[in-house]
C-alpha cells in the first residue's frame, strides 16, 4: 500500500506541474471542493467537449464532455478514530449535459465514470474494499457569458457490489470551471 500511495502522489504532482499544458489541450479546466461522510475532497479536472448534440427542443440540446480528474481525499475519522486518511483519486467520466445551444445559462448534468483510489477507504464506519470505484454524479449549474461555469453536484462512489464491504462514499461538491 505504501508503494501505491507514493506512486499516486507522484502522479498527482506531475499532473499539477503539467496543468498548464493540459489546459491548452482541453476545452475547460475545473476546480472542485466537496465534503461528505467525514471526508473532505479537493479535485482538479480537464474537460473535452463532445462534438455530438441531441436536439431536445428549439435552443435546447443534450451534449456532453469527458472529464479527466485527480483528487485528494482526507478522511477525518480513519477507522472510526480521530486519525486522518489521505487518498488520491484518479478518474475519467463521460458526462451528459442538458443545456442551451449557446452553452450559456442554467444546465443539468449527470455522469458515471471509473476511478482508481490510492488506498482502500475506511472512514467513519464506512468502507470500500476495492481501489477501483465507480463515481456517479448529478448536478445543476450556471454558465456565464464569459464561460465561467459554477455547479453544485451530488457525487457517490461505490464499487458496484464487486466486493464487500461496499458502503459507498457521498460528497456534496461545488465546482468552478473555466473555458478556453
Amino acid at each position: 500500500m505504501k508503494f501505491a500511495s507514493t506512486v499516486f502522489r507522484i502522479v498527482f504532482f506531475v499532473v499539477l506541474a503539467t496543468a498548464n499544458m493540459v489546459a491548452h489541450a482541453a476545452d475547460s479546466m475545473s476546480y472542485s471542493f466537496g465534503t461528505g461522510n467525514s471526508t473532505r475532497m479537493g479535485r482538479i479536472g480537464a474537460q473535452w467537449w463532445w462534438g455530438k448534440k441531441w436536439r431536445v427542443s428549439e435552443g435546447l440540446h443534450i451534449g456532453g464532455y469527458w472529464d479527466l480528474s485527480i483528487a485528494q481525499w482526507q478522511g477525518r475519522r480513519y477507522r472510526s478514530t480521530d486519525n486522518h486518511q489521505d487518498i488520491t483519486d484518479i478518474g475519467i467520466t463521460p458526462v451528459f449535459r442538458l443545456q442551451r445551444d449557446s452553452r450559456v445559462g442554467w444546465y443539468g448534468e449527470g455522469g458515471v465514470g471509473a476511478h482508481l483510489l490510492s488506498s482502500l477507504y475506511d472512514n467513519g464506519g464506512r468502507q470500500l474494499s476495492t481501489a477501483f470505484e465507480f463515481g456517479d454524479h448529478i448536478g445543476i449549474g450556471y454558465v456565464t457569458a464569459s464561460g465561467v461555469d459554477v455547479g453544485l453536484l451530488i457525487q457517490h462512489f461505490s464499487n458496484g457490489g464487486i466486493k464487500h464491504p461496499n458502503d459507498g462514499v457521498n460528497f456534496a461538491v461545488m465546482r468552478v470551471s473555466f473555458s478556453f
